[in-house]
């Protein structure tokens, strides 16, 4: 009881101490409790047969139903191997990028080509997805630019969004394209950081700028590294179905349709919400192990984790 007390204590004299900042995290944790906590409970109709009519709890209890018929059937082993194969991909090409377009930029002295360099590379995150998968689209089509390329090279042009061996590497490195330069906001940060010491000291005792970058920016960088990899450990079955639905089509099915995209086509064009939300709520639980494994393998071996 009084370790109790004493802890409510220092939390009033605490929220007394920082009442502005207690006030300014209200809209934020208002935010995940509306739109992330508050939704958990529409999860009930993954273990149940859904009924607009009838509601949540007035529909019939199904238990593992529909996880049942999602491990069982066909679309189970191709949406689950499409989904790790992109984001595994995704991890390997499109992750290093930023950190490797940081480290570029953090070595460029001309501050007005630096700026330049930014600029051109965060356009792509700021425009409407829409327009970046109609960019894409244009761009791999027989009579796009891509194509008319290839065909000066001596191949032969094709719809490339109509072949489905090449719908993951157009993923990928569009995703490079698309978020290489807004990502890379975050390690430029983290390189303001360091301390320039270091690197005066290198240079006294002769250390190429090569070195420089292997003893001191990467290790700088390193604890900013974990932690975003272990955020993008939590997300790795999440691939964007927004970016997915806008560039694939029956013909590319065998190699694009991801968990999201076919959660997406089962519970809104085909109102399968139960079944839908089973799938969804499976995709959940995969990624929150990945997260826990993740973080925890970090905290054992480098010191550095979210918790």
């Amino acid at each position: 009881m009084a370790n109790r007390q004493s802890f409510l204590s220092r939390l009033v004299r605490d929220f007394v101490l920082n009442k502005y900042l207690y006030i300014m995290m209200l809209p934020v944790i208002a935010y995940y409790l509306v739109f992330h906590y508050a939704p958990m409970y529409g999860a009930l109709i993954a273990f149940k047969d859904y009924s607009p009519m009838k509601g949540i709890m007035g529909s019939d209890w199904v238990g593992l139903k529909h996880y049942q018929d999602f491990f069982g059937s066909y679309y189970f082993w191709r949406i689950l191997k499409n989904t790790i194969l992109i984001s595994l991909y995704t991890l390997v090409f499109e992750f290093p990028a930023p950190i490797i377009l940081a480290l570029l930029i953090n070595e460029v002295r001309k501050k007005k080509f630096k700026r330049v360099v930014q600029t051109i590379t965060y356009m792509p995150y700021f425009i409407s997805l829409v327009v970046i998968c109609g960019i894409i689209t244009d761009f791999t089509n027989a009579d796009g630019v891509i194509n008319h390329l290839f065909m000066f090279l001596g191949y032969d042009g094709q719809a490339m969004l109509q072949k489905p061996d090449l719908f993951r590497p157009i993923y990928v490195l569009s995703e490079i394209w698309q978020r290489i330069g807004w990502e890379s906001i975050i390690y430029i940060a983290a390189l303001m950081s360091i301390d320039l010491e270091q690197y005066e000291a290198a240079r006294i005792d002769g250390a190429s700028r090569l070195k420089q970058m292997l003893y001191i920016t990467l290790p700088g960088l390193l604890p900013t590294i974990t932690i975003m990899f272990i955020l993008r450990m939590g997300n790795l079955l999440n691939v964007g179905f927004e970016k997915i639905i806008l560039l694939y089509n029956p013909v590319t099915y065998e190699t694009a349709d991801v968990i999201s995209s076919f959660v997406y086509r089962k519970g809104l064009l085909e109102f399968g919400w139960s079944y839908s939300s089973a799938v969804g709520l499976f995709n959940s639980v995969i990624n929150l192990v990945l997260l826990i494994t993740a973080n925890a393998i970090s905290r054992r071996v480098s010191q550095n984790s979210l918790w």
